[in-house]
């Protein structure tokens, strides 16, 4: 609503609910960017692949519990070496991520978090200690 010259609220026109309705309606996109060191992220992002396939994911979140990390805290899976066993012989998970650019970091960090997004409820329910944010 506007206010017209007498100070009294007067409706939008048709073009601006229009509009808006339009902008409301429009979804968000995350913008693209290009990864940097495509093989670097490439093995790394293999490696969380492998941790979330369904017969491994148990196992994985196993491993978390008993190293003591949260399952959001993507640093700490990677400090504490977490993906080891999930990428090719001679991968050192570490290594390959300090390589990587901060943005190629952050694309990666984002992958793992969407990845933790589609697990399974019941899985989830099982590990919720894994969960927790505190």
């Amino acid at each position: 609503m506007k206010r017209s010259e007498a100070g009294s609220l007067q409706p939008k026109s048709r073009a601006f609910l229009a509009r808006d309705l339009i902008l409301m309606s429009m979804a968000f996109e995350q913008a693209a960017i290009k990864v940097e060191k495509a093989q670097e992220f490439g093995a790394l992002q293999g490696a969380v692949e492998q941790a979330f396939l369904p017969n491994k994911l148990e196992r994985f979140f196993k491993e978390l519990d008993r190293r003591g990390i949260r399952i959001r805290d993507f640093d700490a899976v990677i400090e504490k070496r977490a993906l080891q066993g999930y990428g090719e012989a001679g991968f050192d998970s570490q290594k390959l991520y300090q390589t990587l650019p901060v943005s190629d970091q952050a694309q990666l960090r984002e992958f793992y978090l969407s990845k933790l997004e589609g697990v399974d409820v019941a899985l989830r329910h099982k590990f919720k200690k894994l969960y927790q944010y505190y």
